[in-house]
């Protein structure tokens, strides 16, 4: 296969650069851009991939030893800012997707896992596979946090429907606020999970910030703020 010779170490000596079939297999079928699902990581979680190390040349300087550099070669992990501004790793299925992306970039071969846990060691938050195409998946924070852990992952939501064991817990919370009269939870419009609020009428602007102050506190301590990958709150018609 042309591309890059991979690095001869151990465990990935032989690696040529081909994608894994289970993990191709998968990302063929997952629908370019869209949020990961279940299937998707699970193939991640047995899979080889790839992660860009890009070399840069800086302006140099006098070293201790008082000899002066012009320039110096540094390598670097690349980071990429996501659509919704958190800051995500790339990796790839193989050599081919990595040149198509950035044919400078040097390919450093990992495990899935080992990837999610770098990712997160440098405090950024999702990985983005195969950003250059022809299929891109976004790995959402639970889900690279299970795979760094080396845990099955469940999504909050599947089939349009949010796992009702998060729906209890949620209502659950909420239900000391005096103000909410329903909750339920949905797919969301701009996050993965809406929380949808029936509050009494008569509250004045006030008042409802208060309530849905209130509604976020109790929100963190729920099992919703480690599941879901993104939250927003929707105020309903009382029922």
């Amino acid at each position: 296969m042309a591309g890059r010779a991979l690095p001869g170490t151990s465990p990935y000596a032989g690696d040529d650069g081909s994608p894994d079939p289970g993990l191709a297999v998968a990302l063929a079928q997952h629908a370019s851009g869209a949020r990961a699902g279940a299937d998707l990581v699970a193939a991640l979680a047995s899979a080889r991939v790839l992660v860009p190390v890009l070399v840069e040349l800086e302006v140099g300087g006098t070293t201790q030893a008082g000899l002066h550099v012009d320039k110096e070669a540094s390598a670097g992990v690349v980071a990429l800012r996501a659509p919704d501004g958190r800051t995500a790793l790339p990796v790839f299925t193989g050599t081919a997707a990595l040149a198509a992306w950035r044919a400078d970039a040097r390919p450093v071969p990992a495990s899935a896992a080992r990837a999610a846990a770098a990712c997160l060691e440098e405090g950024w938050h999702v990985l983005v596979v195969d950003p250059g195409g022809p299929v891109t998946a976004v790995v959402p924070a639970p889900a690279v946090r299970a795979l760094a852990a080396g845990e099955p992952w469940v999504p909050a939501t599947a089939d349009g429907v949010v796992r009702p064991g998060l729906v209890e817990g949620v209502r659950a919370a909420l239900a000391g606020v005096g103000p909410v009269s329903g909750v339920d939870l949905a797919p969301g419009r701009g996050a993965e999970v809406a929380v949808l609020l029936g509050v009494r009428p008569g509250l004045d602007r006030a008042a409802l910030d208060d309530v849905l102050a209130d509604v976020g506190r109790l929100l963190a301590t729920t099992s919703l703020a480690a599941e879901a990958d993104s939250v927003e709150l929707r105020v309903v018609a009382a029922g």
